[in-house]
C-alpha cells in the first residue's frame, strides 16, 4: 500500500473528504497523472492549513503557529535561503542534546529530509508549521539582511554618482557603472521588498539635518526601521521617483506617483507621494496586494450575531449600506468583502472609486480622474445609465454625491459607500447635513456601520491576569476576571501586538428606526432609539475582545468613542 493511498484513507477517518468521492479522486489522479495531495489542493477540496493538522496527527508530529517558536539567529546561516525556501524548512534551535529542531511545511517532501541531512550532520526533529508561514519567515530574514547590506554599502560610500547634484540622471546609461549594484538603487529595493513580510501599509521616508530616517506603519503604529546619512538622500529621492515615474526635476510641489512589483510571487501595487519639507521631499508609500482579494466577513471581525444583522442589509433589494469611520479603519476593505459575497453572474455590479484598491473578478470598476472631469458624480451618473443593480462609491464627499446616491437608492438600487463619521447615528445627521431631506434618509438608508481597527495580542508572548480595581472600573465589572496583557517578544517587534481586527457597531434600519429617523434631528436621540432598537456601541464590541483575551484594555481605552 503506497503513502498516496494510505493518505487517502487517513483523509477519509478525519473526515476530509468523503467516502463516496474515493473512487472518482483515485480516477482523477490516475488521468492527471497526479498525487492525492496534489489533486486536493488543487481542486480546493482541502487547504495547506487542514491538510497539516492531518499530516501532523498522520506522522505523530506536532503542528504549530511559526509565531509561537523561538528561533535561534545564529543558525540563519546553517542552511542557504534557497534550500529552505524551496523545500520549506527553516531551522529553530538546537538543545542541550545537539539536537536540531527544524520548522518544515512539506513533510511529504522526503528529499527535503535528504537534503537537509547532508548540511547537517546531527539528529534532527522536526515540527510542522504552515509553508506560507515559513515562507513569510524568510522572506523576513532575506529582507532584513539585504537592507542591512545596502545600508552599510551607503553608509561606506564616500561619492555617489548615480545622480548629478540637480537630481538629473547622469550615469543610468553608463556601461562602466553598475546600476543595478548601486547602493542606492539596492537600499531603495530592499526598504520596499522588506516592508511586505513585516505587513507594513505604509513606508515613510523622511529627510532631517543630518539623518534621512526610514519607518513603517504596522498595525496601526509607525516604527522606526533604519536611518542613512542625508548627503546620501538626493541618489535614494531620485531613484523613487524614476520607479514611480515622478518627474525628478522637481522638487518644489507634491507629486504622486505608482510602482508595481511582483514580490514572492504576488503582485504588488506601490502609492507613491511625496511633499517638500525644509530638509528634502519626504516620501510615503501606500502598499496595496493587487494579486486577489481573500478577505471574508469572519477574516474581518465580525461576530456571529452581527452577521445575522449584516445578512439582513445585504438582502435588501435597495438601500444604501454606509460604512462609517475614520481614515485607515478599513471601511473599503469590508466594502470591498460585501461585493465579493453577493457578486453573481446574475447581478451587474459597478463601481467608482479614488483610487481602485483590489481588482475583484466580474465588478466593473471605474476610478476617478479629476483632470478628465471623472468626479464621483458625474461618474455616478453614467453609472445610472449602465443597467446596474449595485453600486459602489468609494466616497460620498459632496452635496451632489449624497443626492445622486439617495436617488440611486430610492429607484430600486443598492448602494454601498463610505463616510468619515466618528459613529453609526452620525452617519443620519452627516446625509441630512449634505442637503438629503430627512424623509429620504429614512427611506434609503438600509444600515450603517462603523468601523475600528484594534490592535490583537501577540500570541506568543501575551500574559494573562486578574483585573485590578481601576481595570474593573473601566470595564464596568464587580468581580476579578482574567485577561491578557502585551508583554513584547521578538515576533512581535517587542511592540506586544501583532495584526489587527475590526469592531464594528451596527445600525440596522428597520421600520422602527425609519420613523426615528424622519421624526428626529438630534444625533444623540438617534443614537439611543438605535441601542433600543438592539445596536451595540463599538466601545461594548471591544469590551467583549478584551474580555475574551483577543485585545488589551489599552486599546479599549484609545477608540475615542463615547
Amino acid at each position: 500500500m503506497n503513502i498516496d493511498y494510505e493518505l487517502l484513507q487517513y483523509y477519509l477517518y478525519k473526515r476530509i473528504i468523503r467516502k463516496k468521492d474515493e473512487d472518482q479522486i483515485l480516477s482523477d489522479c490516475k488521468r492527471l497523472n497526479t498525487t492525492v495531495r496534489e489533486y486536493l489542493l488543487t481542486k480546493e477540496i482541502i487547504s495547506e492549513t487542514t491538510e497539516l493538522d492531518a499530516l501532523g496527527d498522520y506522522f505523530c508530529m506536532p503542528c504549530i503557529e511559526i509565531d509561537m517558536l523561538d528561533f535561534d539567529e545564529n543558525l540563519t546561516g546553517l542552511f542557504s535561503f534557497e534550500l529552505m525556501k524551496k523545500h520549506k524548512v527553516v531551522p529553530v534551535f538546537i538543545d542541550k542534546k545537539g539536537v536540531l529542531l527544524v520548522a518544515i511545511g512539506k513533510p511529504l517532501d522526503c528529499n527535503a529530509i535528504s537534503v537537509l541531512s547532508t548540511c547537517f550532520s546531527g539528529q534532527m526533529d522536526f515540527v510542522l508549521a504552515p509553508p506560507v508561514q515559513i515562507d513569510r519567515y524568510i522572506d523576513s530574514l532575506m529582507a532584513v539582511i539585504s537592507t542591512s547590506n545596502a545600508l552599510s554599502d551607503l553608509n561606506s560610500a564616500k561619492d555617489e554618482k548615480l545622480f548629478g547634484e540637480k537630481g538629473e540622471n547622469v550615469s543610468l546609461y553608463n556601461k562602466d557603472d553598475d546600476v543595478i549594484n548601486n547602493p542606492s538603487v539596492r537600499l531603495v529595493d530592499s526598504i520596499i521588498k522588506e516592508a511586505i513580510p513585516y505587513r507594513a501599509s505604509d513606508i515613510h521616508i523622511e529627510p532631517f539635518d543630518k539623518k534621512v530616517k526610514v519607518r513603517y506603519r504596522i498595525d496601526g503604529d509607525l516604527q522606526e526601521r533604519a536611518e542613512f546619512p542625508a548627503e546620501n538622500y538626493s541618489a535614494i529621492s531620485a531613484r523613487i521617483k524614476i520607479m514611480a515615474g515622478m518627474n525628478i526635476a522637481e522638487r518644489r510641489a507634491p507629486q504622486d506617483g505608482r510602482i508595481n512589483l511582483i514580490i514572492g510571487g504576488k503582485e504588488y501595487d506601490f502609492r507613491v507621494s511625496t511633499l517638500p519639507t525644509i530638509y528634502g521631499e519626504k516620501f510615503v508609500i501606500r502598499i496595496l496586494d493587487k494579486s486577489s482579494f481573500r478577505f471574508t466577513r469572519t477574516d474581518l471581525g465580525f461576530t456571529e450575531s452581527e452577521n445575522a444583522i449584516v445578512d439582513k442589509m445585504l438582502s435588501r433589494p435597495h438601500g444604501i449600506v454606509l460604512l462609517t469611520g475614520p481614515t485607515g479603519c478599513g471601511k473599503t476593505t469590508t466594502l470591498y468583502a460585501f461585493l465579493k459575497e453577493i457578486n453573481r453572474s446574475t447581478v451587474n455590479i459597478v463601481t467608482v472609486e479614488d483610487p481602485v484598491e483590489y481588482t475583484l473578478n466580474g465588478v466593473n470598476q471605474t476610478q476617478v480622474n479629476p483632470l478628465a472631469n471623472m468626479t464621483f458624480a458625474t461618474v455616478l451618473r453614467s453609472i445610472l445609465r449602465q443597467d446596474p443593480n449595485i453600486i459602489m462609491i468609494g466616497e460620498i464627499r459632496d452635496d451632489e454625491t449624497a443626492a445622486i446616491a439617495v436617488r440611486a437608492a430610492i429607484t430600486g438600487h443598492l448602494v454601498f459607500s463610505t463616510l468619515h463619521t466618528n459613529d453609526a447615528a452620525g452617519a443620519v445627521t452627516r446625509l441630512e447635513d449634505m442637503g438629503v431631506p430627512d424623509y429620504l434618509v429614512a427611506d434609503s438608508l438600509a444600515g450603517v456601520i462603523a468601523q475600528r481597527l484594534v490592535k490583537r495580542l501577540c500570541p506568543a508572548c501575551k500574559k494573562r491576569g486578574k483585573t485590578t480595581p481601576k481595570e474593573m472600573e473601566i470595564l464596568g465589572i464587580g468581580e476579578p476576571v482574567t485577561i491578557a496583557r502585551p508583554q513584547g517578544c521578538q515576533f512581535c517587534n517587542n511592540t506586544g501586538y501583532k495584526g489587527r481586527t475590526a469592531v464594528h457597531e451596527i445600525l440596522y434600519v428597520n421600520e422602527k428606526m425609519q420613523g426615528e429617523i424622519a421624526r428626529e434631528k438630534n444625533v444623540e436621540i438617534i443614537r439611543q432609539k438605535a441601542r433600543e432598537n438592539g445596536m451595540r456601541q463599538l466601545w461594548e464590541s471591544c469590551r467583549t475582545l478584551v474580555l475574551s483575551g483577543t485585545t488589551s484594555i489599552q486599546e479599549l481605552m484609545t477608540l475615542n468613542v463615547e
